[in-house]
């Protein structure tokens, strides 16, 4: 009986015909979804894309008020979650302020101290290792103006790429290339190429998302979120000239790419990552469903999950009404942590000298792989823990351009830094711990500096 109602189903999935409004709802949103997120566009000599120009406008538009109004958001979110803790049943009930405000109090402390710090560093008053330019000043005017319009655009926008098939149709593809080789379904190449075209952080935003809609299991979105939130081209060129090595740029992202590809293979067969369930997400199961039946062909399979997914959408009211919730949940809820771990990491590695013993170990390493000025140079391996830049700021002082290269090549592997991803991977549903996260920033340091050193040597210099 079940053969026979196998056979059944595979023959109706393949004699199943779409109409052209129903391939149209799957087709247009998935079109426009890849212009905005995965098309590189050339701006004014910057590689970016559709949402970056968007996000650029708005800073250049806005940017001057970005600070204030942020420590006003920082405000509502501390002030908020502190009123609901206090607030009757009734206020609780509400989902909207259940699920922005009513929070554990190790988040409220966090948010309370995002909140501070920003207060701190936009009137310029308290302790000067908060309102710092190097510390709180990094967050609050460098770091956290680019993370709002980037999380305005991202959010309001990826349902295009989440809601209408092209996941799915993707994911079915190039499953037999990313399986094999990565141990992922093949819809995380799109995380790949989100985050290499446009942010890491929308990476890391979209492997949350697909997380907690029961399409990667908790193995899956670690390592996806740990070794394919790529830094984006556009922000490759802008520590490439910070360190004077724009002239190899080619060079350089080639290095990237390779040391990058070699981690993501390793990594996630070694723990933390390989020790991880390979089950969803209770609360939805899974979702996913890409290996082909028989009596189909792959592109055919693919098309039918991505339409029956379109199909999923009923009204575009509810798609809109999803993307600006998601807007409000990451600035009241992530955006005040970026403000408070961030500034912390900065005054760790500013302030203190915790960091450079950190570092100490990587010295007769890099002296091992012809490092030169190893001794400077090795602060630079471990300070991309507290923010990406970190390394490029230490590394611009060091006079030789195969160190200075090495350098920028690592802070570009690591992946993982607190004053952003790291932060948004622990608030996530994501069940990565912060010693599992410096842990897999240490292998990928471990993995990547002999593949970078190795091919500066004998390629480059």
């Amino acid at each position: 009986m079940e053969i026979g109602s196998a056979k059944t189903e595979t023959t109706e999935i393949t004699q199943s015909k779409y109409s052209s409004k129903q391939l149209i709802k799957f087709l247009i949103p998935s079109l426009i979804g890849v212009l905005l997120f995965l098309i590189p566009i050339k701006i004014n000599g910057k590689v970016t894309i559709g949402l970056g120009v968007m996000a650029d406008w708005l800073q250049g538009a806005i940017g001057a008020h970005i600070p204030t109004f942020m420590t006003v958001v920082l405000c509502v979110s501390a002030i908020g979650s502190l009123l609901v803790k206090i607030a009757p049943a009734s206020v609780k009930k509400n989902s909207f302020i259940n699920t922005l405000f009513n929070i554990s109090p190790f988040w409220l402390i966090l948010r309370i101290i995002g909140a501070l710090f920003a207060v701190f560093t936009l009137l310029g008053f308290g302790p000067s290792a908060i309102n710092s330019a190097y510390t709180g000043g990094v967050v609050l005017y460098d770091l956290i103006p680019v993370l709002m319009v980037w999380f305005l655009f991202a959010s309001l926008f990826m349902p295009l790429l989440l809601e209408f098939g092209l996941m799915d149709f993707i994911g079915t593809i190039v499953r037999k290339v990313m399986q094999p080789l990565f141990k992922l379904p093949g819809r995380s190449s799109i995380d790949a190429m989100a985050s290499w075209m446009g942010s890491g952080t929308v990476g890391v935003l979209l492997t949350t998302q697909q997380y907690e809609s029961g399409y990667y299991t908790k193995r899956e979105a670690s390592v996806v979120a740990t070794n394919f939130s790529i830094a984006s081209i556009a922000f490759s060129l802008v520590i490439a000239k910070f360190l004077n090595i724009d002239h190899m740029f080619v060079q350089f992202y080639f290095t990237v790419i390779v040391t990058g590809i070699v981690a993501a293979v390793i990594c996630p067969r070694i723990p933390p990552l390989s020790r991880k369930k390979d089950t969803y997400y209770e609360p939805v199961g899974q979702k996913i469903h890409e290996s082909v039946p028989s009596g189909m062909s792959t592109f055919q399979w693919g098309v039918k999950q991505a339409v029956e997914k379109a199909d999923q959408v009923k009204s575009a009211r509810q798609v809109v009404q999803k993307a600006v919730f998601n807007v409000v949940d990451i600035w009241i809820g992530l955006i005040p942590l970026v403000m408070a771990i961030g500034t912390v990491a900065l005054i760790i590695a500013e302030f203190t000298p915790i960091f450079n013993y950190l570092s100490y170990p990587f010295v007769p390493l890099l002296n091992l792989l012809q490092i030169p000025e190893a001794s400077a140079a090795a602060p630079a391996m471990i300070v991309g823990f507290a923010d990406m830049f970190l390394p490029a700021v230490i590394g611009s002082g060091i006079e030789s351009e195969l160190t200075r290269f090495v350098i920028a090549v690592m802070s570009l592997t690591q992946l993982i830094y607190m004053s952003e991803i790291g932060v948004l991977l622990i608030k996530s549903k994501i069940p990565l711990s912060l010693l599992e996260l410096f842990i897999i920033f240490l292998q990928r340091t471990i993995i990547t500096l002999p593949v970078a050193a190795l091919m500066a040597h004998l390629l480059f210099f």
